[in-house]
């Protein structure tokens, strides 16, 4: 083979070669800067792409994608004078490719260092306590000032998350025995508060059951009165009835000797029962004068019976 054919065909092999490696595929979300003898010449979007070779170079390789980036814990002071070792996760996103490759040599590492500068001067403007509560305010205030510093190149800063934030041990040790005893604080205002309506429950009962009570007595007593006015308005019935029909038989035939006589047992039955009574009793002065007190009786009765 003659030298000049030789040569031809290297030339085509470097030529090809020289093609084929200046033929760029860019994937999806992602962007390529391209520079041409040193000098920005344009932005490679996803897609086929053919470079001038010997002319064109692939400078900067960019994701547009959302990036987590982790930011290195550091030691905060809080405004009371504490100590606290603070981390966190960083959000950001290439939002155009040109300005995160001339804007700043290394935008992650300059975002991260931002944020650490603000996240110190945010905690330090707040109290120990305030700072386990305030975590909205605080990754508010990292996400504010890091997207404004990197506006100028060319990334967008979406959101930052505080990690964990930990005071020393001893700072611990105190916490936990604070809350151990606010703990306790709530079990015994619990249990006080328990008793307490256990009390009242149990006196509402009581009160309750002494006016049922006093309700009841007061209207068996309100029956009681209802029925002993009933007895002795039928027990005066009765004697009026009574005395009405002895009245009666005063007037017809032998009514006066029934009497006569009822009276007189009576008399007897009651003189009996005081000799039996004691040892000692009185006797009248005229034992035969029984007579005469039926007589006294029995006028007593017409009397009576006159009137009505």
């Amino acid at each position: 083979m003659e030298p000049s054919t030789i040569i031809l065909l290297i030339v085509i092999v470097i030529v090809i070669f020289a093609f084929i490696s200046n033929i760029k595929v860019v994937p999806q979300r992602s962007a390529f800067i391209i520079e041409r003898l040193g000098k920005y010449n344009g932005t490679l979007e996803a897609g086929l792409h053919f470079l001038v070779p010997l002319l064109d170079r692939v400078a900067y390789k960019h994701t547009l994608k959302e990036q987590a980036v982790d930011v290195a814990p550091q030691i905060c002071i809080t405004k009371d004078n504490i100590s606290v070792e603070v981390d966190g996760i960083l959000y950001m996103q290439v939002v155009d490719a040109q300005k995160a490759s001339y804007g700043i040599g290394d935008y992650i590492f300059a975002s991260t260092q931002l944020a650490q500068t603000t996240m110190r001067s945010v905690i330090g403007k707040l109290e120990l306590d305030k700072t386990f509560e305030e975590r909205d305010t605080i990754n508010g205030s990292i996400v504010s000032a890091v997207d404004r510093a990197s506006d100028p190149w060319g990334v967008k800063v979406t959101r930052y998350e505080v990690k964990n934030i930990t005071p020393p041990q001893s700072i611990r040790d105190a916490m936990e025995k604070q809350m151990r005893a606010e703990r306790e604080k709530r079990a015994i205002i619990a249990e006080s508060e328990g008793h307490r309506q256990a009390e009242i429950n149990r006196s509402e009962g009581e009160k309750a059951a002494a006016i049922a009570q006093s309700e009841g007595e007061k209207q068996k007593r309100i029956n009681e009165a209802e029925g002993r006015a009933v007895e002795i308005r039928e027990v005066a019935l009765a004697t009026a009835g009574g005395i009405r029909e002895i009245a009666k038989a005063l007037n017809e035939k032998g009514g006066k000797d029934a009497v006569n006589l009822r009276i007189a047992e009576q008399y007897l039955g009651e003189f009996g029962k005081l000799a039996k009574a004691g040892n000692t009793m009185i006797i009248p002065s005229n034992l035969a004068d029984i007579s005469g007190m039926i007589g006294a009786m029995t006028s007593v009765i017409k009397e009576t019976s006159a009137k009505q």
